[in-house]
């Protein structure tokens, strides 16, 4: 199968098949030609992980030389009576039934119109839809920075296709009105052991750990997590030229292709686009700054302890920033509530609804363009970047600024509301225009949810004691969205239910409506309060105090030439500078 996809009698457009939450974007052809390595994988890897081109390493490794008081690489050993929560490659967990249309694996949904069809009735955005609460684009570069250190399933082996028919007609997939068009995705990795009969449905499996415990930045198997080292004794990661991301140079996975001409990081993922690219480089070097800093106090620790100290203080960051600034805005400041301490019986897993459905809210809340500004506040030389000219483009950051203009951007710019509407880049154009590796992440997100056999929007609500929906008011007060709903649906019974989440009305100060509050609170409370190694548990007070007085501004201003122009809370857009982006408009 060819790299990019080909026009015949039925066309198919393919997408990587994968599990994207927040702004987790499947990983397409490079915009810029490929390395040699990544044009020579086989055609066996294509089919499998068709855009992401990943040849995965079947073998299931456990990181078993680890210290137990150490977190190890693979997210094992966490749970002591259950080793294995938790850990790479275990099964997502149902927090609601599956609803598989014969009760073990085929996919949930078919009575429904293709996920194509239901984009285009349903989440066609024409114009900008900026946040009432003034949200910044950090809220969702946070958490798809977030989800990959959670969550991440490529496709099965061997390939099940699992194509979406395309309207006849569509403007931008089938502008000859054929009516043949297909977008063509590989079915996700399972557990061969499930989908055998109803007492075993089909359940998918988790490549990473299921921890918050920076596996974005370390990995989380033992090969990537030593390459990424500089192994010098000094306990840091390995930068390149610039103090950018080290490159790809051992042909490791890698989202876009195996090549030395992308970057390498703890999760495939880095290279997607500008902004996840540079909040990568950002964590990299705040490691390389605690290691610093811990082996000027305590110069008889080794490189090893250096790093492993590094690495809890560096999850930790990630674990306060989380919890104290992004889900706070998120879902209202009480809604999380604080923790009372390590409960062995809370940890879970992800669950499957979370990252195939509700976890994926942030694609929603994405803009057209990414901002790229000087100290100045305003636009660097080389301008802003339209977002469908940021995928897979690492050398605009070494040769146009930075990370630090696109970290300024992303301060500076009110995310999109998070609703039903996706902007065009997604929607039509993600990774390339149609027929040219462009995709639609809607439909992906749509068919994935009936991959996995999610229940309906409303099956989901009633198995988490919540009232179903019986009318299309109930859902949104929102006229529009009431007639595109009807318009794709015809009964609330019927709605899939990313799209019924996003549709919902936002709870009073949320961003997100009951549906997907309910869910992302369940996981996060399990996260924190089930995690052996989080970072109040176990880092000495003065750490656990410094940590949750740590601010992602305080992150950015610390490893790059960002100063005071930058907010001191980077979630939310100071006020004066959404009027005056108004007045532009």
């Amino acid at each position: 199968m060819p790299s990019a996809p080909i026009f015949s009698t039925t066309t198919k457009l393919v997408l990587g098949a994968c599990i994207v939450g927040s702004v987790s974007l499947t990983a397409g052809p490079l915009a810029a030609e490929r390395s040699t390595s990544a044009a020579g994988e086989s055609a066996k890897t294509n089919d499998v992980s068709p855009s992401r081109r990943i040849e995965r390493d079947g073998r299931r490794k456990r990181d078993t030389s680890s210290d137990r008081n150490i977190r190890s690489i693979d997210g094992s050993d966490n749970n002591l009576a259950d080793p294995s929560l938790g850990a790479t490659h275990t099964h997502l967990r149902r927090l609601v039934p599956s609803a598989y249309a014969d009760g073990i694996a085929e996919p949930s949904g078919a009575n429904r119109l293709s996920a194509r069809a239901i984009s285009n009735r349903v989440s066609a955005q024409s114009e900008s839809r900026p946040n009432a609460a003034r949200a910044s684009d950090y809220l969702w570069q946070w958490g798809q920075f977030l989800d990959h250190d959670l969550d991440l399933s490529d496709g099965t082996n061997p390939p099940e296709s699992f194509p979406i028919d395309v309207p006849a007609g569509d403007v931008h997939f089938d502008p000859a009105g054929t009516g043949t068009v297909q977008i063509d995705l590989n079915r996700t990795l399972y557990d061969f052991d499930t989908g055998v009969s109803s007492a075993a449905p089909r359940e998918q499996e988790n490549e990473i750990t299921a921890w918050i415990d920076g596996s974005n930045v370390y990995g989380s198997d033992a090969q990537r997590a030593t390459a990424l080292r500089s192994l010098d004794g000094s306990g840091r990661l390995k930068t390149s030229e610039g103090d950018f991301l080290p490159y790809n140079l051992e042909g490791l996975p890698n989202a876009g292709g195996s090549g030395a001409n992308l970057f390498l990081a703890g999760d495939v993922r880095a290279n997607e686009q500008l902004g996840l690219t540079a909040m990568h480089t950002l964590f990299v070097r705040e490691h390389n700054r605690v290691v610093a800093e811990l082996a000027a106090n305590n110069p008889r620790l080794t490189g090893d302890e250096l790093y492993e100290r590094a690495r809890a203080r560096v999850g930790g960051l990630m674990q306060a920033i989380t919890y104290n600034e992004f889900l706070p805005l998120l879902l209202g400041s009480r809604r999380i509530g604080s923790s009372s301490g390590y409960h062995p019986t809370a940890a879970k897993g992800i669950s499957n609804v979370f990252s195939g459905a509700s976890y994926r809210f942030g694609h929603s809340a994405l803009n057209e363009t990414l901002l790229r500004l000087g100290a100045d506040g305003n636009s660097i030389a080389e301008g802003d970047l339209a977002l469908r000219d940021a995928f897979f483009s690492p050398q605009k950051l070494i040769e146009e600024g930075g990370i630090d203009p696109v970290l300024r951007g992303l301060a500076g710019q009110a995310a999109q509301e998070i609703d039903v509407f996706v902007v065009d880049s997604l929607r039509n154009f993600l990774f390339g225009a149609p027929g040219s590796g462009g995709f639609d992440l809607v439909s992906l997100n749509i068919q994935r949810g009936r991959d996995h056999g999610l229940p309906s929007y409303n099956d989901a609500r009633i198995a988490l004691g919540l009232r179903p929906r019986l009318t299309f008011a109930d859902i949104s007060s929102d006229p529009e969205v009431q007639a595109r709903l009807a318009d794709a649906y015809g009964d609330t019974a019927d709605i899939d239910v990313w799209v019924g989440g996003l549709a919902e009305d936002p709870q009073r100060g949320a961003m997100v409506g009951q549906l997907i509050s309910t869910i992302l609170t369940e996981q996060f409370v399990a996260l924190r309060d089930g995690d052996r190694f989080w970072f109040e548990s176990v880092l000495p007070r003065g750490v656990v105090y410094e940590l949750n007085n740590t601010s992602l501004a305080d992150v950015i201003r610390r490893n790059t030439n960002i100063g005071s122009e930058l907010p001191d809370d980077v979630f939310r857009v100071p006020a004066e500078r959404t009027r005056k982006r108004n007045r532009k408009r």
